[in-house]
């Protein structure tokens, strides 16, 4: 980007509102009070720096888990402005950590663009943390100030001397607000790393300092979002061997597109407006769609390989491929339920362009490539009319459309989708008991036998020879692919609930995996879940007590002594009897739940390329990395 050029000092930050609001609705403020909007107190601090690096002057981001469970992001920016707020009497620093919009963002001031606009700031971080200490390195001094519930201690002070600049954020979130406290190290981990492709040669460090030896990876990445594709490539097979990159710069607005195309069946295709993740897509997602299918269509045509109304649709010239759009704008309009869904109607132009010109430029300099990808779309035009054939006999057969559920469906009776569950269920005997366990007003049961088949090397018309497939479709009631109507949903809660196991693990993520392929919505509007089923029984006499994971069932034997206690690993759903099943996993009172995010999804999707594709020394890799992690095996 190119660099401001003119001061950023305390005039430049303007106040907008108050901060007291975000203790009483915290959920207003970062979405929730569990595990997501913990970490969200994370995003809002390293947007900051991410701030400061689009602006030209920061080079570092270094993120650290302390061992006390805080977390400090240090950058080596030019450090938040220490002077005295013209008219808010105080510190600069303090103005920014105390006022909900307070900022260099709102103006013509501090920055020309910014990712920080999109969230809250990182004032809530502080009005949500127990304490936060701010240190700025700038004119040679050393600034500091503490706060203890966005209250500062005292005003901001020199403390030291340094020759250089930078921000040092540290702080502790209040188990007054959260669920939980904890930091997920690959979470975290899985942000910055992506941050780090957004912004080429960009270097963010992270650090877990609970463990021991302690964690400490650096991401840097000189070929920016095309290594970022290279990386999301790197367990399928590619149609070509170097990723097509191209940008273009505006007067407001510069855009970045990567893409590579590989053999498999679907399109992964990630967009960016000012480093932030918009999942639900927008303008430039639409102006990279027409694009692309206007010049493939044209040079096919021009070209002579597409004859006379042969017209290949976006399905078609999407499929297999691999892209990362990446838009950075001034005033960027968020939109969509959850605010990532970029509504700026200029980017859908400027994408456009970029991509008419860019991968235009593309196909005229590369005919041998470019011929090899026009027969390709040709092969997935012919494969989707099968498909669409194939839809229309399901259709006859009544797998898409059938108001007659499965047989082995157990319907809940409450008929409004907001209410109901429903729980995917592997095998019979689980599903004997889940059936029996559940509440039949709300609780719905679809038992799955055996394994679902591997979507991602099949296309659509034999996943709908599929039985269990056809089981799942049908009890959605929302149809599939370019069918899927959100509307016709009957449950609003899909759970995955398998064994606690490899084979349970294995059709989990066959379920995600066909979620992912030809469901995404549900995914992408919140709908997936993972059932939690306990791992160990601990009963002496009347007493019992149920753990997830060996951690807790550790703690608790450090505080009560192992004798005594008769101990229970369940290896299947089907070994605990209808009551206990329902009281540890299925009652909404005292279940946990884990919702799958799309993230997850992603991860899943790789996960199962590794293990299942036909790159043997990726799964080789996998096994050698993680088979020191695994102490009690079920095969």
């Amino acid at each position: 980007m190119e660099e401001v050029k003119h001061s950023y000092n305390e005039t430049d930050i303007q106040v907008l509102e108050g901060l007291d609001p975000v203790r009483k609705r915290p959920g207003m403020y970062i979405g929730s009070t569990d595990t997501r909007g913990l970490h969200h107190l994370v995003t809002e601090v390293v947007d900051n720096s991410i701030d400061e690096a689009l602006a030209g002057y920061c080079t570092h981001i270094k993120v650290e888990i302390l061992e006390d469970g805080a977390v400090r992001v240090t950058d080596n920016g030019r450090g938040i402005p220490t002077g005295i707020h013209p008219t808010e009497g105080r510190s600069a620093v303090e103005v920014v950590l105390t006022k909900l919009h307070a900022g260099g963002k709102f103006g013509n001031g501090g920055y020309k663009i910014s990712g920080g606009l999109h969230g809250v700031g990182v004032s809530c971080v502080n009005a949500l943390s127990e304490w936060l200490v701010a240190e700025v390195k700038q004119n040679g001094k050393i600034h500091r100030v503490r706060f203890n519930r966005g209250i500062a201690e005292r005003p901001l002070s020199v403390v030291g001397d340094t020759d250089e600049t930078g921000t040092i954020v540290t702080f502790y979130p209040d188990a007054e607000i959260f669920e939980t406290l904890e930091f997920n190290y690959e979470s975290i981990k899985s942000r910055l790393r992506e941050l780090a492709y957004l912004n080429k040669g960009l270097t963010i460090e992270i650090a877990d300092m609970r463990v021991e030896p302690e964690k400490r990876e650096v991401f840097c990445y000189e070929g920016g979002i095309v290594s970022f594709v290279e990386s999301l490539n790197k367990t399928k097979e590619t149609i070509f061997e170097n990723v097509i990159y191209f940008d273009a710069k505006y007067v407001d607005s510069e855009i970045e597109v990567a893409m590579q195309y590989n053999d498999s069946y679907s399109d992964t295709i990630l967009t960016f407006a000012n480093n932030i993740n918009t999942e639900e897509g927008g303008t430039h997602l639409e102006g990279f769609k027409s694009a692309l299918s206007k010049v493939i269509n044209e040079y096919g045509t021009r070209m002579g390989i597409l004859k006379g109304a042969d017209k290949l649709s976006g399905e078609d010239v999407r499929e297999g491929l691999t892209a990362v759009i990446s838009v950075k704008l001034a005033e960027p309009q968020f939109e969509g339920q959850t605010k990532t869904k970029l509504g700026n109607s200029s980017m859908r132009t400027a994408v456009s362009k970029g991509v008419t010109e860019g991968f235009g430029t593309y196909l005229e300099e590369h005919p041998r490539e470019a011929k090899e990808l026009i027969l390709k779309t040709i092969t997935a035009q012919r494969a989707r009319e099968a498909a669409r054939a194939a839809r229309e006999t399901a259709r006859r057969k009544s797998a898409l459309e059938s108001t007659t559920l499965p047989g082995k469906l157990a319907d809940c009776t409450d008929k409004t989708p907001a209410n109901c569950e429903i729980y995917l269920v592997e095998g019979d005997s689980a599903g004997g008991s889940a059936k029996q366990g559940r509440d039949r007003r709300f609780q719905a049961i679809l038992p799955l036998r055996g394994k679902i088949l591997n979507v991602e090397k099949a296309r659509l018309h034999k996943v709908l020879e599929n039985e269990e497939i056809k089981a799942m479709i049908t009890a959605f009631g929302c149809g599939i692919n370019t069918d899927y109507d959100e509307s016709k949903l009957r449950y609003d809660r899909i759970i995955c609930m398998t064994d606690a196991d490899v084979d349970g693990s294995h059709i989990r993520i066959l379920m995600l995996t066909f979620f992912f392929r030809f469901m995404r919505p549900l995914i992408e509007n919140g709908h997936v879940y993972i059932a939690q089923p306990p791992l160990y029984k601990l009963s002496k006499g009347k007493q019992e007590h149920y753990f997830y994971d060996d951690d807790a069932l550790n703690k608790f034997y450090e505080e009560n002594g192992r004798k005594g206690w008769d101990l229970q690993r369940y290896k299947g759903l089907g070994e605990m009897n209808p009551d206990q099943l329902f009281d540890t996993t299925m009652d909404p009172k005292t279940r946990t739940l884990l919702k799958v995010t799309m993230e997850d999804a992603i991860a899943a999707d790789e996960l199962f390329t590794i293990l299942m594709g036909e790159q043997p020394e990726l799964r080789r890799q996998f096994i050698e990395e993680n088979a020191k992690l695994v102490e009690e095996l079920d095969i």
